[in-house]
């Protein structure tokens, strides 16, 4: 379970034990900080907090503002500056040299739109969704601190902003968003004022299909559970006794290799091929490879993966390059992995650096920062 799905556990546990519960949001920063925008907290009145957006050394003093200033229940937003020496006078002590902006909440079940029922509904229909927030605006604007627009998949939007122009420029910048997955912060310039906001991509768990019910399975499906992906174990030996093998989150399916119609595969899928077995492996890639699967892994020496190519090619089955620059074989990063555990670190390790779009080598050797930026326009919107 990752964090996310942690606090949305622990809103509705809030819920039903009638606590007041609150969500703090990193909405933007500058120069280094330890979380970046989107890292997010749940906190309720009892003092029970789930998540971090900071090494810890926010925590407590977020939690006192839901406690101090928020008697009427409307949102704030919290800046703290480490940049200057200052900060170990509050008793912070930062040390990361950035800038954190966090927007804290009250929760309500019943708010229009609902950010947590929008990001609950993500995870549930898996798929993506796009949450643009205003966290500061300036002027006589049409807007209030944490009105939203939800965009979703198929288009649909909901708001709660009344400028018409604000929500047709937020509608191109979240689709954008949607297009290219990454999440931004947007100044937007109107006739009477200016509004920044964060507009955060929603992504569902990642689903992992495992092919291949072996005991070294059971390390990879471990680890990207604690991840929180979505994972499925296929055994493509049809073995019963598979299903007490595997943690009850995991989806095990029972086949005897046709498995075009039994897994649904599609452009966040990653996959893992370790069945041991060759012909089963043959005609598993002889499926995925063809699919819109984002990572391939196949496990064993390079030769063998470059033979199932080449028998694959015998058959008259000819693959893109671009198909097969997602095929991974040996799989997993190399960091002398040789226990059944090691090599699943090295597997997931591997899955991670491609879907975050990184090559998995030291950070001491990376010049560039180690976080995401966010990107920051500023847009002018015309009048009306």
């Amino acid at each position: 379970m990752n964090e996310l799905q942690a606090i949305l556990e622990g809103f509705e546990s809030s819920q039903k034990s009638g606590e007041m519960t609150f969500l703090a949001t990193v909405v933007k920063t500058q120069g280094s900080t330890y979380r970046r925008s989107g890292a997010k907290m749940l906190m309720t009145n009892t003092g029970r907090t789930i998540g971090t957006i900071s090494a810890g050394c926010l925590e407590k003093d977020v939690f006192e503002h839901t406690q101090q200033r928020m008697p009427d229940g409307e949102p704030i937003v919290v800046t703290y500056d480490s940049t200057a020496s200052e900060d170990i006078l509050w008793g912070f002590g930062l040390g990361c040299n950035g800038i954190v902006q966090v927007l804290i909440e009250r929760l309500e079940r019943k708010s229009t739109p609902n950010a947590i029922a929008f990001i609950q509904e993500c995870f549930h229909k898996k798929h993506l969704g796009i949450i643009a927030t205003v966290f500061a605006f300036e002027g006589a604007v049409k807007v209030k601190l944490g009105s939203r627009l939800l965009l979703y998949p198929n288009g649909k939007i909901i708001t709660d902003i009344k400028d018409a122009n604000l929500i047709q420029s937020l509608l191109a910048d979240s689709q954008a968003a949607f297009a290219n997955q990454k999440s931004r912060v947007n100044n937007y310039q109107l006739p009477l004022g200016s509004v920044e906001v964060f507009i955060e991509v929603i992504q569902p768990p990642t689903p992992l299909v495992i092919f291949g019910a072996g005991y070294d399975a059971i390390p990879v499906a471990q680890f990207a559970q604690a991840l929180g992906w979505d994972v499925t174990v296929v055994d493509c030996r049809a073995n019963e006794a598979t299903k007490a093998r595997f943690p009850i989150a995991c989806d095990v399916i029972l086949t005897r290799r046709e498995i075009v119609k039994q897994v649904f595969i599609d452009v966040n899928t990653v996959a893992v091929v370790m069945t041991h077995n060759y012909l089963d492996d043959l005609e598993i890639l002889k499926t995925l490879l063809p699919s819109p699967a984002r990572y391939i892994g196949v496990l064993g020496p390079k030769a063998r993966t470059e033979r199932l190519l080449e028998d694959l090619g015998s058959q008259g089955i000819i693959y893109t390059t671009e198909q097969l620059t997602r095929l991974h074989g040996p799989i997993g990063i190399d960091i002398g992995a040789d226990t059944p555990e090691e090599i699943a670190i090295a597997i997931i390790a591997e899955i991670q650096a491609v879907l975050t779009n990184r090559n998995g080598n030291f950070l001491k050797n990376r010049n560039q920062p180690i976080h995401q930026c966010y990107e920051s326009n500023s847009n002018l919107l015309p009048t009306t």
